[in-house]
């Protein structure tokens, strides 16, 4: 397990935070694994009825941590533990819940697209510059986030790359509420209790009904998954990736 991801089981809810605040909970491949594996244990425990994921001191999560995604691209795109995370996003029978403070980069957007219910700060900063790295959607964004706002608003920020406030992310559905940073975990952790205590089998099925056709989302993320391997070994993608890197060092 990472010691950059603290995982908390309580009232049937197992929360899942990512607290690496000094990179501003940028997500190395061993976090990843870490969350893989608490997600693995969540669906095996029938006392967890739900999942929370949030970050730590002021901050969802900064996206990959791009030095060390670089390091793993030689693994191949198809085995990347992001890859792999998503994936498991996809499948995960459990609702999750997430609570956003600060940053929410990339996959600090997409993964919102597979919770049940978000929560937000009014200091939640949304994003997802992949094109600005040369890199293509992923989490099954392509197909989720047209879906839910429209495919004018997702080429804004899918092909312009341009962020969006939280207040914006309420407008558009895309988060439940907005809460004071004291607050979002509390209620996040609150409502995802409360679904944690409904009758599981209904839950499920409702859940299923709602979010539509699992393998249509998953076979979306596999075609994601193969241009984005295309695009890792283009000369653009490692040169903006590098400039990233040696920008932020």
């Amino acid at each position: 397990m990472s010691t950059f991801i603290k995982t908390l089981s309580a009232d049937g809810v197992l929360s899942i935070m990512m607290d690496r605040p000094s990179k501003k909970n940028a997500i190395t491949s061993q976090m990843y694994e870490a969350m893989i594996s608490a997600m693995d244990k969540a669906s095996d425990d029938e006392s967890i009825g739900a999942v929370l994921f949030m970050g730590s001191e002021g901050v969802f999560t900064a996206g990959n941590d791009i030095q060390d995604f670089l390091t793993h691209v030689t693994s191949g795109a198809q085995n990347l533990a992001a890859l792999n995370f998503i994936r498991a996003l996809a499948v995960f029978e459990k609702p999750m819940v997430a609570a956003v403070d600060g940053l929410a980069i990339g996959i600090g957007t997409t993964l919102l697209l597979h919770c049940d219910l978000v929560y937000a700060t009014e200091m939640a900063q949304f994003r997802m510059n992949f094109i600005d790295l040369g890199l293509v959607p992923e989490a099954a964004s392509s197909l989720l986030l047209p879906q839910a706002i429209g495919m004018q608003k997702a080429s804004e920020y899918l092909l312009l790359g341009d962020g969006f406030s939280a207040a914006e992310a309420l407008r558009l559905g895309l988060v439940n509420g907005l809460l004071a940073p004291a607050d979002v975990a509390f209620h996040a952790r609150r409502q995802a209790a409360r679904l944690a205590n409904k009758p599981r089998n209904s839950l499920a099925a409702t859940r299923r009904l709602i979010r539509g056709d699992r393998d249509l989302i998953s076979s979306r993320i596999e075609a994601e998954a193969l241009l984005f391997g295309a695009a890792l070994q283009s000369p653009e993608a490692h040169a903006a990736m590098s400039a990233f890197v040696n920008k932020s060092k």
